[in-house]
């Protein structure tokens, strides 16, 4: 329906708003544009699809591991959603606790260790932003409203402080290079819908989190910056592709190209012009589904053989023909 109702306007659609915490000028205030729409239709298309694959995976704890899926849609959804500041941070953090649950309990055998990494990192960022909020807050006339933030005038100096807090835990969920060290491990032992609905949607958080807010909100220290992040972009680029060359786990492969491609997103979003935004709006979409049928795909083969060594399935084509014709255009799509 918001697909069918959507007119591109330029502005925000579907609003609804509520006083929430009327003392400090907090509202449940919601609404989509043509950079949020996209990435809600890709999460609702996905989480269906995560929850049939996983049928046969997860059998013990079923009604919980669902819950813990509802709830996490419930945070991604809400982070695409959210014209309020404070509402879109108490979205972010919502979404650690469901992922965190989720490796922890239905992971692999590292579990514990790659769900505590997890948390750890994102945590990290997400004190820096909360702090970087604050100071917004009191510096925007007490509000955490998109739109008054948007026309905001901060010195230079002031820009350059909040984009990098902003920018921290925006990097670090995306994750741009040198902060994806949590990525590989989280990927490897999350169960294959954590590292479907991983790769699909929680790293574009990161690229929507630039382009919805630290880019906007501080202009001067964006044009500063773009040097080093579009530097930053492009070693990611080269060294998630020749780390994923040397790979001999099926999935740390799958891993680190999400590197490789979600820096091409950084590169779209950090030329600053409408082409490129665009392009990486489209590429977020194109990498949630080409890496997410790769991570169901790769599921399939360890469901079965409960190995994800490239080693151990040659000839894979000659007994499994139609798996490998549908692994073959996936692996076209994503390259």
């Amino acid at each position: 329906m918001l697909f069918t109702r959507f007119q591109a306007t330029g502005g925000f659609e579907f609003q609804e708003q509520f006083s929430w915490i009327p003392a400090y000028r907090i509202f449940y205030r919601l609404g989509g544009d043509g950079l949020s729409l996209p990435l809600v239709m890709l999460t609702t298309l996905l989480v269906p699809i995560i929850l049939i694959g996983s049928w046969r995976e997860v059998t013990e704890r079923v009604r919980a591991f669902v819950l813990f899926f509802l709830f996490l849609e419930t945070g991604m959804l809400g982070v695409f959603f959210s014209l309020d500041l404070f509402l879109f941070y108490v979205f972010w953090e919502a979404m650690l606790i469901p992922m965190y649950f989720l490796i922890g309990i239905w992971g692999g055998p590292r579990r514990i260790y790659a769900a505590m990494k997890f948390v750890l990192y994102t945590m990290f960022g997400s004190l820096l932003m909360l702090a970087a909020i604050l100071c917004l807050y009191f510096a925007g006339g007490k509000s955490f409203d998109f739109a008054e933030l948007y026309g905001l005038y901060l010195p230079a100096r002031v820009q350059l402080l909040l984009f990098s807090g902003f920018a921290l835990a925006f990097a670090i969920k995306v994750p741009l290079f040198p902060f994806h060290t949590w990525l590989p491990d989280a990927h490897v032992e999350a169960p294959t819908a954590g590292s479907v609905i991983l790769a699909g949607v929680l790293l574009k958080m990161g690229t929507y989190g630039f382009a919805r807010l630290a880019m906007p909100l501080f202009p001067q220290a964006t044009e500063t910056l773009t040097p080093l992040i579009l530097s930053l972009s492009v070693i990611g680029i080269i060294y998630g592709a020749l780390v994923s060359m040397v790979q001999t786990d099926l999935k740390k492969l799958v891993a680190y190209s999400s590197v490789s491609h979600l820096g091409f997103v950084m590169l779209g979003l950090f030329s600053l012009t409408p082409q490129g935004v665009a392009g990486a709006t489209l590429q977020m979409v194109n990498h949630g589904l080409s890496t997410g049928a790769l991570f169901l795909l790769v599921g399939m083969l360890y469901q079965r053989r409960h190995v994800r060594e490239i080693s151990a399935f040659g000839g894979l084509a000659s007994v499994m023909p139609l798996y490998s014709s549908c692994f073959l255009v996936v692996a076209l799509s994503s390259l």
